[in-house]
């Protein structure tokens, strides 16, 4: 499947969904398959995101039948000792790169209600890696580097950076020059579960989303 063009600049980015972590602050396992309001909190993403970009695929390490009865492609880490999301992303990249994209996508697989007008807005900055920022309880500019675009042309660039040892996202994408798209949303929809408080809130927050 190749991305629909227009004027030489794709319409539609390819996306991927980081689910790549051990969530050892959820006592292991897929944060991506816990139940958010009766389902998985992976089909709320896929949901979400398909409404803005295509294809999709997942991120995921292990054995990918779990996923099955998504209908995503499962692209696990090309590099060995769970990097991160980096490694995620370099999948997506090496994926998007296939599919004949300049650019993919990254939202992560724990953060269920992030802005339905993502894509559109990171692909409106143009050229270069673009990531998302929100802002805290005191308006502070806090960015959200598992959200962002990457031109595939940036791979081998990624990859010899993940081969150094190196694993933040943030470091890579200020070595690239980022630039970044804020949303001043409340409340922050780029809320992400990390603990079993987070998913209680999550489910209190469900009904009150958009």
């Amino acid at each position: 499947m190749r991305v629909h063009r227009g004027h030489n600049r794709p319409m539609t980015h390819p996306a991927i969904i980081l689910a790549g972590g051990r969530a050892t602050r959820m006592g292991g396992g897929d944060k991506c398959l816990l139940d958010l309001g009766g389902r998985p909190m992976l089909a709320r993403i896929i949901d979400r995101l398909a409404l803005q970009c295509a294809p999709l695929a997942l991120n995921a390490n292990g054995d990918a039948a779990r996923f099955a009865g998504f209908g995503l492609p499962v692209l696990p880490d090309s590099l060995p000792d769970l990097p991160g999301p980096l490694a995620g992303i370099l999948a997506g990249m090496d994926w998007a790169a296939g599919l004949g994209a300049d650019a993919v996508i990254s939202v992560a697989g724990d953060t269920p209600f992030f802005p339905r007008d993502l894509a559109a807005r990171l692909a409106a900055q143009g050229g270069g890696v673009v990531l998302a920022a929100g802002r805290d309880e005191e308006g502070r500019v806090v960015d959200h580097p598992t959200f962002g675009l990457w031109p595939v042309g940036l791979r081998d660039a990624l990859r010899g950076f993940l081969l150094q040892g190196k694993r933040r996202v943030r470091g890579f994408a200020a070595e690239q020059g980022a630039a970044a798209v804020v949303w001043d949303a409340s409340p922050d929809p780029f809320f992400n579960i990390n603990t079993p408080e987070d998913l209680d809130r999550a489910r209190q927050a469900l009904g009150q989303q958009t």
